[in-house]
């Protein structure tokens, strides 16, 4: 008989932390169900725990919550962005600073610590640093353009300026974005620092195809006439 008890209750147990591992990894899918997994089981379901707590009114919370996440999940970059913000809603600004350097060098897909890396680095007069997180937010297809047109401007603004020689350098060397970078640097960038990339690189060697400098070209002729004759001399120089 204690036997038998033994044994159900052993099932039960094993159930029981089955239908915890099993909600965990849900919560990824359904963040609203993380609440409900217990929390010796959270490891997935962590994050929008956190996330919520970070939203909500009490920081001390999000703050535990946060480094919680951290704790178990210490690698992923968006962990240490959840933990950057809940340390500067609780007042720790060196703490958060520091928190988001960390995540915007594991996670260079993370848009907020890029954003939040590149305003960093134009406070600090880095406009390399600023042009290399630019280029990051830019090859992200979910970054909205208006954040691109807002950025563009202080971090491409000086002709020749380093800001433009190091998005000259990513651009040469990355022929798989080129017709990203085409399609969308003409609607986004200053139109005279685009008009710089695209010269500078087509001097050193990169090869645009001419339909997409055609297609470029009406774009920038449409929000900087002076750009596009500058861009319309590039174009018959190459097509």
């Amino acid at each position: 008989m204690i036997k038998n008890v033994i044994w159900y209750a052993a099932l039960l147990a094993i159930a029981l932390v089955t239908i915890a591992v099993q909600t965990d990894r849900q919560s990824r899918r359904t963040p609203a169900i993380a609440a409900s997994v217990p929390e010796p089981f959270r490891s997935a379901a962590q994050l929008p725990v956190a996330a919520y707590a970070v939203a909500g009114d009490n920081h001390s919370v999000a703050l535990a919550e946060a480094e919680k996440l951290v704790r178990r999940r210490p690698l992923p970059a968006e962990h240490l962005r959840v933990l950057a913000q809940a340390q500067i809603l609780a007042g720790d600004v060196a703490g958060s600073s520091l928190s988001i350097q960390y995540a915007a060098q594991r996670g260079w897909r993370d848009p907020l610590a890029q954003e939040t890396m590149l305003r960093l680095a134009l406070e600090a007069g880095d406009t390399s640093e600023a042009a290399r997180r630019y280029a990051a937010l830019f090859l992200r297809r979910d970054t909205e353009d208006a954040l691109l047109l807002e950025l563009g401007p202080p971090v491409l603004e000086e002709a020749g300026g380093e800001g433009r020689q190091t998005l000259i350098g990513i651009v040469g060397g990355g022929d798989r974005w080129h017709n990203q970078f085409l399609g969308r640097g003409a609607r986004v960038m200053p139109a005279d620092a685009f008009v710089e990339i695209v010269g500078t690189t087509i001097s050193n060697g990169t090869a645009y195809e001419c339909r997409l400098l055609e297609q470029a070209l009406r774009s920038v002729n449409n929000r900087d006439e002076a750009a596009g004759a500058d861009f319309d001399a590039i174009l018959k120089e190459e097509c």
